[in-house]
């Protein structure tokens, strides 16, 4: 790592099993059972899952139908958004206590840089575990923590001693743990990319390392790089209180197969429509339409058009859904339809920045 990057102490928490945590205290006849929030229907998709039932392989993002084959006594709960986003706001109520740059990723995890803040705690591990505590004690859910120099190797840690538990990885530890790391666990390598690194003799974070700049350029594209300096503990992403939306979407599961345009089209008005009053909300427009199509064996298709202005009219971006429908003749029958507005009036062109020599590391109090 340089000696000339900025030194910061970073915490990712990140809730444990949110929505099911959620709707098992609010309902104490659903505690110590295996439920999933969601996932109703023939067509339904689980949310979240709670640890009991991720015993039985249970998880988000699950086809319904296999949880309940994976678990017999599986409770499904109906999602109540509005109540998790309550909850959420409190939470981030005890994180700005501590410190303004809070960076929420989603409504259950947050990076919070404590490198300065408001209690004058010099140990971002001891603030960790007295914001777990609180929120324990105040709201009565538990929370998991990771905690080291830089945003990725934070959101890592915390994935360690879950639930309820946190990591630390001190500077001077940190080489050895990211050496040691499984490529699965690198935060922003998924599956298709963790096989791919499995056929290249990559498994661990040392395989990695022992791969030079261009060679993972030449394999792994733009995101070469990215796995380059991430392995040497070189991730200078800031903390940002305010993110910068990059995109809107609106998309719909169909309880049965669509097979005819016409009534895709009628599917479109209605996502269109979500999208619109979503752009109004946010009070933002965009230049690029993107049309996801997911069909019935579950590959998924995108198709996406740039316009020269920015929109947010429905009538616009509903015909420009429709050009991209009718682009190129359809694979198989629809089960999902989404559309998404991009290149957003919201969005900074930055700079790029130089990129960072490689040597030790500082230490410092953690």
């Amino acid at each position: 790592m340089s000696a000339d990057l900025p030194i910061r102490k970073i915490i990712h928490v990140d809730m444990d099993a949110f929505y099911a945590s959620v709707e098992q205290m609010d309902n104490p006849e659903l505690k110590g059972k295996a439920i999933v929030v969601g996932g109703g229907g023939k067509r339904g998709v689980v949310s979240a899952a709670s640890y009991e039932a991720r015993r039985y392989g249970v998880k988000s993002a699950m086809a319904g139908t296999l949880a309940a084959k994976l678990c017999p006594d599986l409770i499904f709960v109906r999602p109540r958004f509005e109540r998790y986003s309550e909850i959420s706001k409190r939470i981030r109520t005890i994180f700005y206590e501590y410190t303004d740059l809070v960076e929420p990723l989603s409504l259950d995890e947050a990076y919070l840089d404590v490198t300065q803040n408001k209690k004058g705690n010099p140990s971002a591990s001891l603030i960790a575990r007295d914001i777990r505590e609180r929120i324990f004690n105040e709201i009565g859910l538990t929370a998991s923590a990771g905690i080291s120099i830089n945003k990725f190797i934070a959101k890592v840690a915390s994935d360690y001693n879950k639930p309820n538990g946190q990591k630390t990885v001190n500077p001077e530890e940190v080489l050895e743990f990211l050496e040691q790391l499984d490529i699965r666990k690198f935060y922003g390598v998924g599956k298709v990319t963790a096989e791919k690194m499995y056929q290249k003799g990559i498994f661990t974070g040392l395989d990695l390392k022992q791969k030079s700049l261009e060679y993972l350029e030449n394999n792994f594209g733009k995101s070469g790089a990215y796995y380059y300096y991430i392995v040497r503990g070189i991730h200078t992403s800031k903390v940002k209180p305010h993110r910068t939306r990059k995109s809107l979407a609106a998309e719909r599961t169909f309880s049965e197969n669509l097979s005819s345009e016409v009534f895709m089209l009628e599917k479109l008005e209605h996502i269109a429509e979500e999208v619109t009053r979503r752009l109004s909300k946010s009070k933002v427009a965009g230049k690029t339409v993107t049309l996801k199509i997911k069909y019935s064996d579950f590959t998924l298709q995108t198709r996406s058009k740039t316009l020269p202005y920015f929109i947010s009219d429905k009538s616009i971006i509903m015909e420009t859904a429709k050009d991209l429908l009718y682009q190129e003749a359809l694979k198989n029958s629809v089960r999902l339809l989404g559309i998404s507005l991009s290149n957003l009036n919201t969005e900074k062109k930055e700079k790029p920045k130089a990129k960072k020599s490689v040597s030790v590391q500082l230490k410092f109090e953690f």
